[in-house]
């Protein structure tokens, strides 16, 4: 690697992180390199719009050009384009407003929203990073990661968002094995105290999981005993429908027969 790339990259992490903004010495301590050395990647960084200085502190924060490539990582998204569609129908079918996600890292990526069809005030998710315990996206997608994936997910670190996420590795092993048995993946007040999460994965050309696409919203009534299993199997079939777009398959080169 380029140490001095891989430095760029700590800086910008940090500065993703809960404090919006940091000054030379902060970042120093958190990288772990001098301050000289800081202080030049942060005049590179926002030589190029990566990074601004507060006029008033002193400190750093992130830069207008990350949106910049942000929306352009988004706009050339295969899984988002071709889900744009089908993502719609599933939110008017279901009424229920729809994600779509995919796994970075030990995160879920919100690459497309649709919004519940009724006209309530919503906030728009994508490009939100989640930890893939707390999200039925996650546990949808990781159930058929490769075994390597799956294994150093689940010895890794499980953020609890709320008292009812679940973070014993051995609890989410026997969840994947159940997603893999059913097809789709449940998640109940595990990423926001109120709401809920219906999601299934959707795959590729490659023998693998390109994301998952579910469902969002109050728990009452996503999770609801009279409407669970439609919304479960409308969830499904959308997810099937974008991996035949896809050119999906798995091992025995055909989609899984949930």
């Amino acid at each position: 690697m380029v140490q001095s790339v891989r430095r760029a990259v700590l800086v910008l992490r940090e500065l993703t992180g809960a404090a919006p903004r940091l000054g030379v010495t902060e970042l120093a301590d958190r990288i772990g390199v001098s301050k000289p050395t800081v202080h030049a990647l942060l005049r590179t960084l926002e030589a190029e719009g990566m990074v601004v200085q507060d006029a008033e502190s002193g400190k750093y924060q992130l830069g207008p050009a990350l949106v910049t490539l942000g929306n352009a990582y988004l706009d050339t998204h295969e899984l988002r384009a071709r889900s744009m569609t089908w993502a719609n129908v599933l939110a008017t079918r279901t009424g229920e407003a729809v994600w779509v996600g995919v796994l970075v890292g030990d995160q879920i990526m919100v690459v497309h929203h649709a919004f519940r069809p009724e006209g309530v005030v919503q906030a728009l998710e994508t490009g939100a990073t989640l930890p893939w315990n707390a999200t039925a996206l996650g546990k949808a997608v990781v159930a058929f990661a490769p075994g390597e994936q799956q294994k150093k997910l689940l010895d890794g670190t499980l953020p609890a968002l709320t008292g009812r996420t679940v973070t014993d590795p051995e609890a989410l092993r026997a969840q994947l094995e159940q997603v893999r048995d059913i097809g789709y993946a449940v998640e109940s007040q595990e990423l926001t105290l109120g709401d809920a999460g219906i999601a299934a994965p959707i795959f590729e050309r490659t023998p693998g999981v390109a994301g998952a696409i579910g469902l969002v919203g109050p728990v009452e009534r996503l999770l609801d005993e009279e409407r669970r299993q439609a919304h479960a199997i409308a969830t499904r079939e959308t997810a099937r429908n974008l991996s035949r777009e896809l050119g999906g398959f798995r091992a025995g080169g055909r989609l899984p027969a949930f």
